[in-house]
Parts: C-alpha cells; sequence; structure tokens
C-alpha cells in the first residue's frame, strides 16, 4: 500500500463524484452534518482492525516513507471536528506535499472500548486519493460512555502492535497524532481490547507502560478541541493533567480554525526533522526564542 500521489483534481471529481459541492481549488461547501459527510452505519470491512497489520513500505516512488497516524474521536461530541478535517483533506495533502511527497497517511476512528460497538477502526496506509476514500469509509459512531474519557491509547496500542513501517529499519521513528476532546484514558480493558483487535491480552493495558513503549518508536501528538460543540473545554483542566503527563508540549489545543494548520504544522516539522521532539522541550534547534514561538504562533494557548 501507499502508491501514488495527492492530486488536487482527483480529489474535486472524487467529491463531486460523492454528491458533494466542492469548488475547483478542492474545497468542500455546504454545512454538512456527521452523519451526512460519514455515511457508514456499522464498521466497514476494510477498516476492521481485528488480527490485521498495516504497513508502510519504502519502494522507487517513496524512498523515505513519512508514516502518519491520524486518530479521530469519532464519539457524538467530536462530530464538527471531524467534519471539518473532512472539508479541508486537499488542503492539508496539497500543502504537505510541497515540502515532502513521501508522507503516507493512516486514517482510525477512535471511540470508547467499554460502551461502542466499533471503537477501533484502521485503515492502511495511503499516499493519494484512497486517503479520502477510506476517511469516508469512517463510522462515526456518535458512542462514548460516562467515564469521562475515550479510549485515545488504543491508536498507541494498533501503532505499536499492528503495523511495519520500514521507516524504522532506518531508524526513525512514526507519527501519531490523536484528536478528541476528553482526557485521556487511565488503561484499555484487556477484553474489550482483545475483541477488536484479536491478541492475546492477559491484562489491562496501562497508559504509563504503554507510552513508554511506543514512544520508542513513533512520536505523539494529541490535539485537545476546545469548541463550544465540544467538550473540551469542561474538561480542559483534566486533559491538560492527564495528557500533559505524558506529552507536555505535544499536547496542543486547538479549534476549529486552527485544527487544520496544527496537522500540517506538525506533519511538516516531523517530516523535515525525522523527529518534533525539539517542539516539546527546550531543546528546539532553534536560534532564536522568536524562532521557538513560531512553529505553532497561530494555535491557541491557554
Amino acid at each position: 500500500m501507499g502508491s501514488g500521489a495527492w492530486r488536487r483534481d482527483t480529489f474535486v471529481e472524487y467529491s463531486r463524484s460523492v454528491g458533494r459541492s466542492v469548488s475547483a481549488d478542492g474545497t468542500i461547501n455546504g454545512n454538512y452534518s456527521a452523519q451526512e459527510m460519514f455515511k457508514s452505519r456499522a464498521i466497514d470491512p476494510v477498516l476492521n482492525p481485528y488480527k490485521v497489520v498495516r504497513e508502510c513500505c519504502d519502494s522507487e516512488e517513496h524512498s523515505e516513507t513519512v508514516p502518519v497516524i491520524l486518530a479521530l474521536d469519532v464519539t457524538g461530541s467530536m462530530g464538527c471536528t471531524s467534519v471539518e478535517i473532512a472539508k479541508k483533506l486537499n488542503t492539508v495533502m496539497t500543502k504537505l506535499y510541497q515540502t515532502t511527497k513521501d508522507v503516507e497517511f493512516m486514517i482510525m476512528g477512535i471511540g470508547d472500548l467499554a460502551y461502542d460497538r466499533a471503537p477501533i477502526q484502521a485503515s492502511q496506509f495511503e499516499s493519494d486519493i484512497r486517503i479520502a476514500e477510506q476517511l469516508d469509509k469512517i463510522y462515526f459512531e456518535a458512542g462514548g460512555g460516562g467515564n469521562g474519557f475515550e479510549s485515545y491509547t488504543a491508536a498507541w496500542y494498533f501503532a505499536l502492535n499492528h503495523t511495519k513501517l520500514d521507516c524504522h529499519k532506518r531508524g526513525k521513528k512514526g507519527l501519531i497524532i490523536t484528536i478528541g476532546d476528553e482526557p485521556l484514558n487511565p488503561y484499555l480493558p484487556k477484553t474489550e481490547l482483545t475483541n477488536s483487535v484479536g491478541d492475546n491480552i492477559e491484562t489491562d493495558v496501562e497508559t504509563s507502560t504503554l507510552y513508554n513503549e511506543t514512544v520508542e518508536k513513533f512520536d505523539i501528538y494529541h490535539l485537545a478541541v476546545i469548541d463550544k460543540r465540544s467538550c473540551g473545554e469542561r474538561y480542559k483542566d483534566r486533559i491538560n493533567e492527564s495528557f500533559g503527563k505524558y506529552l507536555g508540549k505535544h499536547l496542543i489545543y486547538v479549534d476549529l480554525k486552527t485544527i487544520i494548520d496544527a496537522i500540517i504544522d506538525i506533519v511538516t516539522n516531523f517530516a523535515k526533522n525525522d523527529s518534533v521532539a525539539f517542539i516539546g522541550n527546550d531543546d528546539t534547534g532553534a536560534e532564536t526564542d522568536t524562532e521557538k514561538k513560531g512553529f505553532f504562533k497561530n494555535l491557541i494557548s491557554w
């Protein structure tokens, strides 16, 4: 998987073929709801995470692949955010292709293992219009539960145990970006995780242990959505405490106006530097304080 290149005209043609209003520059117009944008009413077989491995392989066309896992919270309060990402996907890919043509995306849908029917969804790694096609297949379950968090670390677990990345052979990391509006989950329940991915899991997977293992092979970011239509404002203190404990400045607060720029900036800097850990600590590699602050100058700060 992962052959081909992103083209704006292909995205325009595809978007029109599925009945969306789209301008020639690749901007999707209209006020689509999550249920209108994501029409699946059950998990699509191509996104089923059960006993699968997703590969991101180097090739003559993409000789130094940059694997990016973009994991969307698909519970009820995150509809507007997921729609915004789908509408601006061409913007993301077009800007990324200005600096790197080897980026490949795997799209994930993340819910709540304790409550949802399809808490983990995972596409193939792709670099062309198939990114849009697989994003459209996401089942926006709009579930979640009353436990005060979603199963965000399922993206970490899947990345660590169900991907095969050629970048690791070159001593490089992959990139995980989760997006949501609730605090970080303290663990993944073993029974529900086993049922989802098919592994023989003997105990609950604690977040601290999983983080320490995953960060050896992936840079991890979380975009916390603070928007009047999400739960982020209500949970802001708990989000900061739970995610901040592990991610530091790799926890970034966004709203619908800044989320696309955040994704582009993270992936661009990751591709340029192979690891973007400098954004999360004082060892930025920037020569001035102005340069250090410039990476995310347009994002929300709290």
